[in-house]
């Protein structure tokens, strides 16, 4: 018994349904299915008029997701890696930063929680939370305040 072709709008609600997505991806992900490309475009308009396809929303989620673990900069790098606009990318970026110190901290007290009592530790702390994006700033702040609690 052959297999039933699924609509090619179908398959877009149902990827929709499951998270938000990028039109990068939405696209890459519907084109195999597809006759043409316009008949992808088209129906990626016509699910962006209708609210249902929307970058701002999937970067919103991403950066939300991100920030319990990450800096602006780790961020920053994703949203852009997953075909972002510029724009949308900066916004988020700028939402990121004002939480930067509480999520570097908190990031902090779930991997270390205790003092670096050495140089080599210090640099082994600070290495690690650069590695998650968070600014020099924002890892010098929260080892100095962490020495002051």
């Amino acid at each position: 018994m052959a297999k039933k072709a699924i609509p090619l709008r179908d398959r877009a609600l149902a990827m929709l349904a499951r998270r938000e997505h990028t039109r990068v991806e939405m696209t890459r992900k519907l084109s195999p299915h597809a006759e043409s490309p316009e008949q992808v475009e088209q129906l990626l308009d016509a699910l962006a008029a209708r609210g249902w396809l929307s970058e701002t929303r999937f970067a919103e989620s991403r950066a939300h997701t991100l920030a319990r673990k990450f800096g602006s900069r780790k961020i920053e790098y994703d949203l852009r890696s997953r075909g972002v606009s510029a724009e949308v990318v900066e916004q988020m970026v700028e939402r990121s930063l004002a939480q930067e110190f509480e999520n570097c901290r908190a990031a902090w007290r779930r991997k270390f929680g205790v003092l670096p009592q050495d140089a080599a530790e210090r640099g082994r702390q600070m290495r690690f939370l650069a590695g998650r994006g968070f600014s020099a700033e924002a890892v010098r702040h929260v080892l100095k305040a962490a020495d002051d609690d």
